[in-house]
């Protein structure tokens, strides 16, 4: 029994100057073009015993406004000054005259300690905000010499006057009592006027140290 035969040209793959990709078999053939986008950097904010780090649209060479439809915090070696130091955040809609952006969130965390005692992946709904204005709680944390977090934070189209404010967290650090832990939040900032601000602190003591950047993204 003779079997169907498909036969291709050749695929020519050629990365072009805008970064995109893209695919030429000729015109009978399929052909494809994934177009990159770019991540653009804009401010990094070093903590050296700070009670606050925030980023406010206008101010020291922040932008935080319609440039981007998405933003990009990254958290590079974030410690804090108190053992079981909370590490949240929290948004603003008058250029950080006031953080306390009303917020629908979810959280999850997965943990694993260092004597290997317990592990898991949990829903931790003690840590969600029902409609709150409350800071958002991101890792409770130790404060021994070598103990920090890194992660990133998303947050989307904040300048926008139409839609609610989605954001989506992804922190690991080591945990107060010697723990790897991962936490994963999302959630919502439920207002339709713009947040030009946001700020990140403990809920008591001082950032000791740490970077946190930010980064537009197209």
């Amino acid at each position: 029994m003779a079997l169907s035969r498909l036969t291709y040209n050749s695929l020519n793959v050629t990365p072009t100057a805008s970064k995109a990709i893209g695919f030429d078999s000729g015109a009978d053939d399929l052909a494809a073009t994934f177009s990159g986008g770019s991540m653009t950097f804009i401010k990094k904010l070093t903590a050296s015993s700070s009670a606050t780090l925030s980023f406010v649209d206008g101010a020291s060479d922040v932008v935080l406004d319609d440039t981007y439809k998405e933003y990009m915090f990254t958290f590079k070696d974030i410690h804090p000054a108190t053992d079981n130091g909370i590490f949240q955040f929290n948004l603003s809609i008058d250029t950080g005259s006031n953080y306390n952006v009303t917020k629908t969130t979810t959280l999850f965390r997965t943990y694993h300690t260092e004597d290997d005692s317990a592990q898991a992946l949990v829903y931790q709904g003690s840590e969600d905000l029902p409609q709150s204005t409350a800071f958002q709680n991101l890792a409770y944390m130790g404060n021994a010499n070598d103990e920090c977090l890194v992660g990133t934070l998303q947050l989307f189209d904040p300048s926008s006057t139409t839609f609610v404010k989605h954001f989506m967290y992804s922190g690991q650090f080591v945990q107060y009592q010697d723990s790897s832990q991962q936490w994963l939040v999302a959630g919502y900032g439920n207002t339709t006027s713009a947040v030009d601000a946001i700020q990140f602190q403990y809920a008591s003591g001082n950032i000791d140290a740490g970077d946190i950047c930010l980064y537009g993204i197209n």
